[in-house]
C-alpha cells in the first residue's frame, strides 16, 4: 500500500539531497498534504446534487469529504452566510500517498488528449495546483451514479518554499509534467 512512500524514502530523498546539496535532513522537500476541492456554484442550491458531489469526492479520495459553507453573506452573488458553496477533502499520510499513486499511474493516463500537466501551477512558495475537468477519469466513479459532471481542483502542499525543489520532488514521484519547449 505504501509503495510511493517507500520509493520516496529509498530513492527520492537521496536524489534530492545530492541534486540540491542539502546538509540538514529536515530541509529535504517532502509532500505534506493533498487537497481536493470542488466549487459547487449553482449546484449548491440543490441538496441532492451537492450530496452526490460529496459522495463522489469521498469515493475518489478514500476519505470523507466535507461541505464548505460561506463565511459571510454577499448580496451581489445572492449568497447567504452558512450557505453551502463547495466540497473539500484534505489527504495526509497513507491516504495521500495512495491517492497520488492512483492519480499518477491510473487517472491521468485516462484523461483524453493528455499531454502533461502545466508547469505554471506553482505558486512561488513550493505548492502546486491543477484542475481536472470531470470526475469520470477516476476508475471508482460509475457513470450511472453521477447526476451532473463537475471538475475539481487538486493542490499539492510541500515542505519547501522553492518551486524548483518542489517541481523535482513531484517529477521524481511520477507526476507527468509537459515537456518544456525551447
Amino acid at each position: 500500500m505504501a509503495r510511493l512512500r517507500d520509493k520516496y524514502k529509498s530513492d527520492i530523498q537521496p536524489a534530492l539531497v545530492s541534486e540540491f546539496d542539502i546538509k540538514n535532513p529536515m530541509q529535504i522537500p517532502a509532500l505534506e498534504k493533498i487537497s481536493i476541492s470542488v466549487g459547487a456554484g449553482e449546484e449548491a442550491k440543490d441538496s441532492k446534487i451537492l450530496q452526490n458531489v460529496q459522495d463522489t469526492i469521498s469515493l475518489i479520495a478514500g476519505q470523507h469529504a466535507v461541505v464548505t459553507k460561506a463565511k459571510k453573506s454577499i448580496a451581489g452573488f445572492k449568497l447567504r452566510e452558512d450557505f453551502p458553496v463547495g466540497v473539500k477533502v484534505t489527504l495526509r499520510g497513507e491516504n495521500m500517498y495512495a491517492f497520488l499513486d492512483k492519480l499518477v499511474s491510473v487517472t491521468l493516463p485516462r484523461v483524453k488528449d493528455f499531454r502533461g500537466l502545466s508547469r505554471n501551477g506553482f505558486d512561488g512558495r513550493g505548492n502546486y495546483s491543477f484542475g481536472l475537468d470531470e470526475q469520470l477519469v477516476f476508475p471508482e466513479v460509475q457513470f450511472d451514479d453521477i447526476i451532473k459532471t463537475h471538475g475539481m481542483n487538486i493542490s499539492f502542499v510541500t515542505s519547501t518554499d522553492d518551486d524548483k525543489q518542489s517541481l523535482k520532488l513531484l517529477e521524481l514521484m511520477g507526476m507527468p509534467f509537459a515537456k518544456v519547449r525551447d
